[in-house]
């Protein structure tokens, strides 16, 4: 049996629902991740920061769910910074179909299991 990888899921709050629904994905028998979630809806204080950090450090990789409440979210964009300077492998996923929102310095691809599980396993 193939060891799961633990994946740090990064999202703004407004796309809760998008985390809920990956979050269903990952309890897949089959999945080959764990997920972490850190999601706070109080103020980003150093506290969380640093378990945050510490958390993304543990990872293998970084899984951003991207929307355009990305763009406003200064908990994602600090968590998908961290990951950059932890050298962390990071990938966007698009959380809606119809929403292509492109953040600056990172691959985004479409959301279906295989594309997850793939970028996954290259890990």
């Amino acid at each position: 049996m193939v060891a799961k990888k633990t994946i740090f899921v990064a999202f703004a709050m407004k796309d809760e629902r998008a985390r809920d629904f990956l979050k269903g994905q990952s309890l897949n028998t089959n999945s080959p991740f764990e997920y972490i979630d850190m999601s706070v809806k109080e103020a980003y204080d150093t506290e969380w920061k640093s378990r945050v950090r510490t958390r993304i450090r543990r990872s293998d990789g970084v899984l951003a769910l991207v929307s355009k409440n990305s763009l406003e979210s200064s908990g994602q964009k600090w968590e998908i910074e961290c990951a950059k300077e932890e050298k962390k492998p990071l990938r966007g996923i698009y959380a809606f179909k119809d929403d292509r929102t492109n953040l600056v310095g990172v691959s985004t691809m479409v959301w279906n299991w295989d594309s997850i599980k793939n970028w996954i396993d290259s890990l």
